[in-house]
């Protein structure tokens, strides 16, 4: 890695730096409008939304959540110049910690069926794929239906 990483809370003057990041990524879907995911997210655990920053540049985030039961993993992404320099490992630590300071006792996250290389890179960091199907029901829409 050649910058310097720092890992801290994202904060609101944050949020289209890293709705870019994301579209880089390719974590931006039609039906899911970003900056609602953020605002949303500000207003539940926002302690748990993660930027890591380089040179005065976000280069990744992660999204943890935690209800007293299971943690969860979301929008994690690294800006593609940044890849496979250790930011996403070092967002993952920073979110179990977080995650594990708060009592969770398990993390759960969904990666698309598809997605081999990063399914793979959470097996690398001790992940499992759980036998259990993933459902989901919209309460409310953020674009065109999908997903």
């Amino acid at each position: 890695m050649s910058a310097t990483v720092q890992i801290r809370v994202a904060t609101p003057e944050d949020t289209e730096a890293i709705v870019s990041l994301w579209e880089r990524c390719g974590l931006t879907r039609p039906w899911n409008d970003p900056r609602k995911d953020i605002a949303r997210k500000s207003k539940v655990n926002p302690e748990l939304f993660l930027v890591a920053e380089s040179g005065g540049q976000i280069i990744g985030t992660v999204m943890a959540g935690y209800e007293g039961h299971r943690g969860w993993i979301n929008y994690l992404g690294v800006d593609p110049a940044h890849q496979r320099q250790g930011v996403g490992r070092q967002l993952m630590a920073a979110a179990e910690d977080k995650l594990q300071a708060s009592g969770c006792p398990k993390i759960n996250l969904q990666v698309r069926s598809t997605n081999a290389a990063v399914i793979d890179f959470y097996r690398a960091l001790g992940y499992g794929i759980d036998e259990v199907a993933s459902l989901g029901k919209r309460l409310e829409q953020d674009g065109p239906t999908a997903g």
